[in-house]
């Protein structure tokens, strides 16, 4: 009996040490930094609708963010977005915007509707930050066409810009009753709506459609070229203007941005993606 308890014990010590000299598997943590740079994106409507994309909002659905009650709505807004406390606030801007920033906290430019007014530079008075950043970018279908414009129409020459997409069709009826709901809905009720996965992954769907499917990937360059290509720009922009994991970064930019640039953000191992939503936690 005494023998076999000894033998156990010395399987057991045994096991023990192999387990011990077994090299413990490394993940992709054991690589890269744990601390990484938060990132909240804010996609957003023009809250002066300019009339620039695709959709144009009817008249009928659109706010006054400067008159009750969407002028204390926004406010609610604005003080839910400072719980992220951002330190560096990125902008849908080609131009440099400090000077204007710089009147703004003056008392200039309040009268604006210009979400960029209404929520990014307000937001960046509140929290006595010292500059903005405007980081849109030119695409590189642009450039390519001030290079070479034969050549660059020759990439999308197939596309039939009038051909029937029935996705299409029911995107802009959405979209339609999604202005409609903005009048009834508190704003930030509806940004948080706004900005879940599954509506970024909605609003950047319906570049997918029935122009994708062209000849000699018309539809597939087009799309490379403008769209996908200004988005992983403005990430580039954002990411040279990236010091640290003590930066803590709001970006503002129209809705349609928000879907591909969540995509890069969270595919990044320098970055943290904070969701809209998440705020209150």
């Amino acid at each position: 009996m005494k023998n076999k308890i000894t033998f156990l014990l010395l399987g057991i010590l045994a096991q023990l040490s192999l387990a011990q000299n077994t090299p413990t598997e490394k993940t992709k943590a054991d690589f890269f930094p744990q601390e990484k740079t938060k990132v909240l994106v804010v996609g957003m409507f023009h809250l002066s609708y300019p009339g620039l994309d695709n959709h144009k909002t009817k008249d009928d659905s659109k706010i006054d963010v400067l008159k009750e009650p969407k002028k204390t709505e926004v406010t609610e807004l604005v003080e839910y977005i400072k719980k992220f406390k951002p330190t560096k606030i990125m902008i849908e801007a080609k131009t440099d915007w400090n000077e204007r920033y710089k009147k703004y906290r003056t008392g200039a430019y309040r009268d604006k509707r210009d979400e960029r007014y209404q929520v990014a530079l307000r937001v960046a008075h509140e929290m006595d930050l010292d500059s903005i950043y405007s980081v849109d970018a030119k695409t590189l279908q642009s450039e390519l066409f001030e290079k070479d414009s034969v050549l660059a129409k020759s990439f999308i020459e197939n596309i039939d810009w009038k051909a029937s997409d029935p996705y299409l069709d029911s995107a802009f009826k959405w979209y339609d009753y999604r202005d409609s709901q903005v009048k009834q809905k508190h704003i930030l009720t509806y940004f948080k709506e706004m900005n879940t996965r599954e509506a970024h992954n909605t609003n950047f769907g319906l570049y997918l459609t029935g122009q994708m499917a062209t000849e000699d990937y018309d539809g597939a360059d087009n799309f490379t070229i403008w769209w996908y290509n200004r988005n992983v720009r403005i990430f580039s922009n954002i990411l040279r203007l990236t010091e640290g994991p003590e930066d803590r970064i709001l970006a503002v930019f129209g809705n349609g941005h928000a879907a591909i640039l969540r995509q890069l953000f969270e595919a990044s191992p320098q970055y943290e993606f904070i969701e809209f939503g998440s705020l209150e936690d």
